[in-house]
């Protein structure tokens, strides 16, 4: 019952989620909507996050699972995919690079910055 009540408070958000998607006019993702209305309720205690914690980890678990239809569509769709599949290819490694060197330089900064305050234990 525990785990019911754990992905339905998920689902709940999410469904928030989509109805923010259909009311707010801006290309954004339903589920970044949710992700965010779920960080704000786990950051300000509106939602505890013994609430979600186990139904989370049981949807990260399984996360590779649910790749696979995409690649099937991937697969079945190779026809229309074909043509534009090398600009795809030099679009995906330099956007992944990009996000590795952002996201490392972004860490640096903030260990440094720690340190500094003194607020960070090796």
């Amino acid at each position: 019952m525990k785990y019911i009540k754990q992905f339905l408070i998920i689902l709940a958000i999410s469904f928030v989620g989509e109805l923010l998607r259909y009311l707010i006019p801006l290309p954004i993702p339903a589920s970044i909507y949710g992700m965010v209305i779920l960080f704000v309720g786990l950051m300000t205690g509106l939602i505890k996050l013994e609430e979600v914690k186990d139904a989370g980890k049981f949807l990260i678990e399984i996360m590779p699972l649910m790749f696979i239809p995409a690649g099937v569509g991937l697969m079945t769709s190779w026809g229309i995919l074909q043509p534009v599949f090398l600009p795809i290819c030099i679009i995906t490694v330099v956007t992944i690079i990009t996000v590795m060197v952002a996201t490392g330089r972004i860490s640096q900064w903030i260990i440094r910055r720690s340190k500094k305050r003194g607020k960070f234990d090796e």
